[in-house]
């Protein structure tokens, strides 16, 4: 194996929530350790950001979803172009793209798996744009190996977190709400916990016409409706056992609308007890797939869901007094980039063909080297 040497990564993201393109330039070490340089979120242009909503909600032709794909890998390099116009070329871009559709079930047409994942961001049209070699789609070989392609970040805070006195759970909320459970008793293991922001946001947008709900303000002038929040608690992804992944398709705007109809009519409660839901949700995942596994003493939170000032403090309320609650911050890693800083390291690992899934996080037959290389 070629020897590992330090190099310089940019790395791309949009996640669930869509609401911009995370580029950052990093330093990737050969400990696995990663600087962040500078990162910068690069908005879509407003008609593409569009799009990519309609294609969440299936609304566009197998036409424009191939413009599309094309499209974002343009606005993709435009994002990586910021960073080599201060920094200079790295030595590759790594890519996640932008999930339009998740599907990790194992349904089967004419007995062949129709298990897969859809992200778009065509890595040709970077590297021409950029003039670097970008490394990209990371999750389709762990679906390919019998997983569910998600989550992939574990990896990561596998490497990055050191443990307590008996672990943490690092938690990311973003769109969607995911743990991964660093510990010396057991195997790292991680899960989507249900919904992150999704339904904040979207219900943010549908009542107050507003984006998201910056720093928790509209929840904490509402109320908790316990009723709702107990009815919305029933949902059978909560009980369903790990491994497992959630996205868009499952919370989509057809399932915020059905919910929203038991919803209570002050429109702050609303949001108030969406915000709630998604910390309870963690506090339960906790308590239902972690607690009988392993002890944690620290719950690490990242992500959006990190500045909500709200969803933190009710964090406090649903979770054991026992667990300390801090954020990303508290380890040097950015709450806002963290996920960029993650794909950086698989970009690595993918350049040095270093296996970087967790089959205990996505349920795979064994560990493999995910990513495409394409060249200049």
């Amino acid at each position: 194996m070629e020897e590992k040497e330090v190099k310089r990564v940019i790395a791309l993201m949009s996640g669930t929530s869509c609401d911009s393109i995370d580029a950052g330039l990093c330093e990737v070490f050969p400990d696995m350790s990663v600087k962040l340089i500078k990162g910068i979120n690069h908005p879509y242009p407003e008609h593409i950001r569009a799009k990519i909503f309609s294609a969440f909600r299936g609304e566009i032709s197998i036409k424009e979803l191939c413009q599309l794909n094309f499209a974002v890998g343009k606005c993709f390099a435009n994002a990586a172009n910021i960073l080599i116009y201060e920094f200079g070329k790295p030595d590759f871009i790594s890519s996640h793209g932008q999930t339009v559709y998740h599907y990790p079930f194992d349904e089967k047409l004419d007995d062949i798996s129709l298990k897969s994942t859809l992200q778009i961001g065509e890595s040709s049209v970077i590297a021409k744009e950029t003039g670097c070699t970008v490394i990209s789609n990371f999750r389709e070989k762990d679906i390919a190996y019998g997983g569910q392609g998600a989550p992939l970040v574990c990896f990561a805070d596998e490497k990055w977190f050191h443990r307590g006195k008996y672990g943490a759970a690092v938690q990311n909320i973003g769109g969607i709400s995911n743990v991964t459970v660093v510990s010396d008793e057991c195997d790292t293991f991680g899960f989507d916990t249900g919904c992150g922001n999704i339904m904040i946001d979207y219900c943010t947008q549908k009542l107050f016409g507003q984006k998201y709900d910056k720093d928790g303000e509209i929840a904490k002038s509402g109320n908790v409706c316990e009723s709702w929040l107990d009815c919305l608690l029933q949902d059978e992804y909560y009980f369903l056992e790990p491994p497992k992944t959630t996205g868009r398709e499952y919370f989509s705007p057809k399932y915020i609308e059905n919910i929203l109809k038991s919803a209570p009519p002050e429109p702050k409660d609303v949001i108030a007890t969406l915000t709630a839901l998604t910390a309870k949700t963690i506090a339960q995942a906790y308590e239902r797939f972690v607690y009988p596994v392993t002890h944690i003493d620290t719950a690490v939170i990242g992500g959006g869901g990190a500045y909500n000032k709200t969803i933190m403090k009710f964090l406090r309320q649903y979770l054991p007094q026992r667990i300390e609650l801090k954020t990303h911050e508290d380890y040097g890693i950015s709450n806002n980039f963290k996920e960029v800083m993650a794909f950086a390291l698989l970009g690595y690992c993918t350049y040095y063909g270093i296996p970087d899934n967790l089959p205990c996080c996505t349920g795979a037959e064994k560990r493999v080297v995910l990513g495409k290389i394409t060249e200049i």
